[in-house]
């Protein structure tokens, strides 16, 4: 009783008590304190040397961290444990350098093209480019503004030609009797690119479907055909381009001189040249062949200047086109409507050499002019012209008038099932089912009909 009260009220227990206490109930045995931890030195770091202020004091001591290779990372590190950034690096170093050095090749490609071609292009045409009329020059008229506009153009020199990416280029002209305007884009290979490159030509190798690429510039004319009124835009000097006599005008038909080895493609990729038929001429090497719809146009057309052209440009020529039909086949009437354009379309050389090349680039800016002159035939001519297109007028209408019909009769079904469905849901129970006994009835006289008129 006496250790309970010295533990309750903090008196010391007699020495007697102890040796009770320690041989006492077990219950307590998980209360009783095990030996105190042992408090063991930590050395300490190498203290500091003080070191004086600027005012000759001298500053505390400060405990640092030990000196350790944890903190030197050449000593962490070697070389050859950067193997995988360095062969990332190095991959990323070579695209970079490839897509740099070929689009300097395109762009310079391109550049030596216009150099090669702006002396017809700047003759011909009053404004080529897109930077449009100069404001210096807006307020000169006559031979004073043609000349300016052509000092203009040959100013711009390369600047005449826009890059539109990296691998397409165009140009634009206007300002020339019997010619609206001239659209000329290059399409060359992406050299930018090397893996693409190797993937198109080894499709074209071993894929007679795909067509193999290659640099090349294609050019449209589009004439004003009776239409300068419409067409020719307000520029200062434009009205000079419109008199009441000219007549630009020519006959309605389709005409192309076009390489056999690009003879199947272009009759696959164009609906207009598939009106034609092939036919070879004496005038031209074997490797060309005439596309006509009469031999009336060839004569008409193709002159000695033409074939001369188109001989000296050699394997790099790959068609002359005149038509006046559209490239996809026509889905509508509207489609069908006559519109007169020239394409040309030849391959650039390895070597940028556009001696035999532009002469054929001449003829074909001023072919306009001769199809004024001579591009008017006989009516039996022009009558089988029209006889093709006119069946494939016809084609087209009959087509329409049956997806019309189609249309028509699929809205009477639909309101005639409207019509079933609302007398169905009207009736109850009993008079829906004697109404659907009546309807298979029906239907399975019709089909008895049916089999008995065919057999």
């Amino acid at each position: 009783m006496a250790s309970v009260l010295n533990n309750l009220f903090g008196g010391k227990s007699s020495a007697s008590a102890k040796p009770a206490q320690a041989g006492g109930d077990s219950d307590f045995a998980d209360f009783s304190k095990g030996p105190e931890p042992s408090v063991t030195s930590i050395p300490s770091a190498a203290p500091v040397p003080q070191a004086s202020n600027t005012f000759g004091g001298v500053q505390p001591e400060q405990t640092l961290r030990p000196y350790t290779k944890w903190y030197n990372v050449h000593e962490r590190y070697t070389w050859s444990d950067f193997k995988a950034e360095g062969i990332i690096l190095s991959v990323i170093a070579v695209v970079l350098i490839l897509h740099l050095v070929g689009a300097r090749l395109n762009r310079s490609k391109a550049k030596k093209w216009i150099r090669a071609h702006v002396a017809p292009l700047t003759s011909e045409f009053a404004l080529v480019g897109f930077a449009g009329v100069p404001p210096i020059i807006a307020d000169k008229k006559g031979d004073e503004l043609v000349q300016a506009l052509a000092d203009a153009n040959t100013q711009q020199g390369e600047k005449l030609l826009k890059e539109k990416s990296l691998f397409e280029f165009a140009t634009y002209a206007t300002g020339r009797g019997n010619v609206a305007f001239l659209d000329v884009k290059l399409t060359l290979l992406k050299r930018f690119n090397p893996l693409t490159v190797f993937f198109e030509y080894a499709m074209a190798f071993f894929f007679d479907s795909v067509s193999q690429t290659y640099d090349v510039a294609e050019a449209a004319i589009y004439p004003f055909d009776g239409k300068e009124a419409l067409t020719v835009p307000g520029l200062p000097g434009a009205a000079e381009l419109r008199t009441k006599e000219s007549k630009s005008s020519f006959d309605n038909f389709v005409w192309a001189i076009v390489h056999k080895e690009s003879m199947k493609q272009v009759r696959d990729d164009r609906y207009d040249v598939s009106l034609t038929v092939t036919k070879d001429n004496s005038k031209l090497p074997n490797w060309l062949t005439v596309m006509t719809e009469s031999a009336e146009i060839t004569d008409a057309l193709l002159t000695p200047e033409l074939a001369r052209a188109a001989e000296a440009a050699g394997d790099l020529f790959e068609y002359l086109i005149i038509s006046d039909q559209p490239i996809e086949k026509p889905k509508t009437l509207n489609e069908t409507t006559p519109r007169k354009r020239i394409f040309l379309k030849y391959r650039l050389p390895a070597n940028d050499d556009y001696t035999n090349l532009v002469p054929l680039f001449k003829y074909f800016l001023r072919l306009t002019d001769k199809l004024v002159q001579v591009a008017h035939f006989r009516p039996e001519v022009l009558r089988k012209v029209k006889a093709a297109r006119d069946h494939v007028a016809k084609e087209i209408q009959k087509a329409d008038e049956e997806s019309k019909a189609e249309e028509r009769a699929a809205e009477r079904e639909r309101l005639k099932k409207e019509k079933r469905d609302r007398e169905l849901n009207a009736l109850d129970a009993k008079a829906q089912k004697k109404y659907l006994e009546k309807e298979r009835e029906k239907e399975l006289k019709r089909s008895m009909k049916k089999q008995t008129m065919r057999a």
